[in-house]
């Protein structure tokens, strides 16, 4: 009897371990992160806003960083807005549909629809001048907050004005072609405006709506101007052609904000490296999604170089000889 009672109270002992050991299969099959996605295994969704040189550079790098990092566990999401703001909402909103695990923002209008669209799923952003103004905080001391944070392509506006005095002493008048559109090429022309008042030029602000007017606004900028100044503007980088269309043949040089509008129709430029700029996003995002670091405390990085830089072709059009430390830009 005894023996029996012993025999069932094993039993009773290995159907409550059983029972156990299901519910902790029930507990963890299937078990998710916290961003919502399997273990180990990510989808990033990139929303670039348009496509030319410093963009697609910048995407490039993220994608590699990441890549380099998890291998075959990332799977990306690419999407282009065009240069359309209402695009890149769309296309923010389908990430936040798609539960991706963090969305990277290439361009101001495509992290300012991607915070729009969700306080939940980490943002990083590239390719943003100033993160205060793209995102109207006041008093931006460098960490956004909440989910947000990024790199900066600013490269030291005050360089770029002394720029414009070593190579063009002699200039009288600088005109500042920028989109109205982009809340951060008002930012840097309004700021480097000031600086180059202060070395004696005279300065006159030239707003584009869009494509549509560049080449009118161009026009009238080039009329005026001894020397044309444009920031880091993604529909100026879309559209150089027409800029140097215009410039090159009144014999007025352009200074550009980047090496890729450098590139298309200026003489000159101190830029960033936009896919190392792209690759700090994608090592940034690598901490984010692996819980290394918290994306609320993540500061804001920025470049470590600028480098001056020239174009060969426009400058020996122009007749105009870059002096030393400055390196030709190859296609």
């Amino acid at each position: 009897m005894k023996k029996l009672r012993k025999l069932s109270a094993l039993l009773a002992c290995a159907a409550i371990l059983l029972s156990m050991a299901a519910c902790a299969d029930a507990g963890t099959e299937g078990k998710e992160t916290t961003t919502g996605k399997p273990s180990e295994t990510y989808l990033v969704g990139i929303s670039q806003l348009v496509q030319h040189v410093a963009l697609d550079a910048a995407t490039k790098g993220f994608k590699e960083a990441l890549t380099a990092k998890l291998g075959d566990n990332v799977t990306f999401i690419e999407k282009n807005a065009q240069n359309d703001s209402n695009t890149a909402a769309s296309i923010a909103n389908g990430f936040v549909a798609e539960k991706v695990d963090l969305i990277m923002a290439n361009a101001t209008p495509a992290l300012q629809a991607a915070a729009a669209a969700t306080a939940d799923i980490p943002i990083l952003g590239t390719s943003i001048t100033e993160y205060g103004v793209a995102l109207d905080i006041k008093d931006f001391k460098g960490t956004v907050g909440g989910n947000v944070s990024g790199t900066s392509d600013l490269a030291p506006l005050d360089e770029q004005a002394a720029m414009v005095k070593a190579l063009f002493p002699e200039a009288k008048k600088v005109g500042l072609l920028y989109c109205s559109a982009e809340a951060n090429s008002l930012y840097q022309v309004n700021t480097i405006k000031a600086m180059l008042e202060g070395l004696g030029f005279e300065c006159r602000l030239f707003p584009f709506a869009d494509s549509n007017d560049l080449a009118a606004v161009t026009t009238t900028t080039a009329a005026y101007s001894d020397v044309v100044y444009v920031p880091t503007d993604n529909t100026v980088a879309s559209n150089t052609g027409i800029i140097d269309g215009i410039c090159r043949p009144a014999k007025k040089p352009v200074i550009a904000g980047e090496q890729g509008i450098c590139e298309g129709c200026g003489v000159a430029t101190l830029s960033i490296d936009y896919y190392d700029l792209g690759y700090a996003t994608g090592e940034m995002a690598y901490k984010v999604l692996t819980g290394e670091s918290d994306i609320s405390t993540m500061p804001v990085e920025y470049a470590p170089k600028f480098t001056k830089m020239y174009n060969p072709a426009i400058c020996e059009a122009l007749g105009i000889t870059p002096p030393a430390g400055y390196t030709a830009i190859t296609k």
